[in-house]
């Protein structure tokens, strides 16, 4: 899952938000993606507060870049099973999250992959993540929401239609995207916003997730193709 809708000045990592991800997380394979080992929380609602805390800030989103959300765990099998999508090719994953779709392509080949947040534990969380995967993913705290991804032949994103405001900006961005050129593939657990009628079903996927986050135990999970 990805970033808030709020747009934040960007700010890089420290070494205490690579530091705080290391004490709240523990590394573990990936349910559906075993190939991939992400450093994971276990209980969400306490990472969120002890985040809250440590940012001195109430109302955060969710610690999005502590879980293998279901977008992410779908396009990232995808990857991993198709890695022609990804090849040889420059790949942007988009809202990042933990970093799982962006390091699924490296493993699978790809000439160079670019990750994009704007959380800052969240890229601490991806070049973490990377060095215990053995991959290079570049991660940095940005807002790509006005652009349109370029020069990335692929843009990956997991799970960002799941608010109104949140996908008011991203179809146009990843509808720029696909004009220049590029190949968008997102995953989504039938989230409300995704306008189903732009996108082909590339593949499904039933995928744990986070029952206090998403009230239930398994999603059903497509991976779209923006036409």
């Amino acid at each position: 899952m990805p970033n808030s809708t709020t747009v934040r000045q960007p700010a890089a990592p420290t070494g205490a938000d690579t530091a705080f991800v290391r004490e709240h997380t523990s590394p573990a394979p990936v349910p559906s993606v075993p190939e991939v080992r992400l450093h994971m929380a276990e209980d969400a609602i306490a990472l969120w507060e002890t985040t809250e805390s440590a940012r001195g800030e109430i109302g955060l989103p969710p610690p999005f870049w502590a879980f293998a959300w279901a977008g992410g765990v779908a396009v990232a099998r995808y990857v991993l099973d198709h890695p022609e999508t990804v090849a040889g090719k420059s790949v942007l994953d988009l809202a990042a999250g933990s970093g799982l779709v962006g390091i699924a392509a490296a493993l699978r080949g790809a000439a160079s992959v670019r990750a994009a947040e704007i959380d800052a534990y969240a890229v601490a969380a991806i070049e973490v993540n990377a060095v215990a995967n053995g991959v290079r993913v570049d991660a940095a705290v940005e807002d790509l929401l006005d652009g349109d991804g370029a020069p990335a032949q692929v843009v990956l994103a997991g799970d960002v239609f799941y608010e109104r405001a949140m996908a008011a900006r991203f179809l146009p961005f990843l509808e720029r995207a696909r004009a220049r050129g590029a190949r968008v593939i997102v995953g989504d657990p039938g989230r409300k916003y995704l306008p189903r009628e732009r996108f082909t079903a590339l593949a499904a996927h039933e995928v744990p997730v986070v029952a206090d986050l998403e009230d239930t135990a398994l999603k059903t999970t497509t991976v779209w193709e923006l036409l």
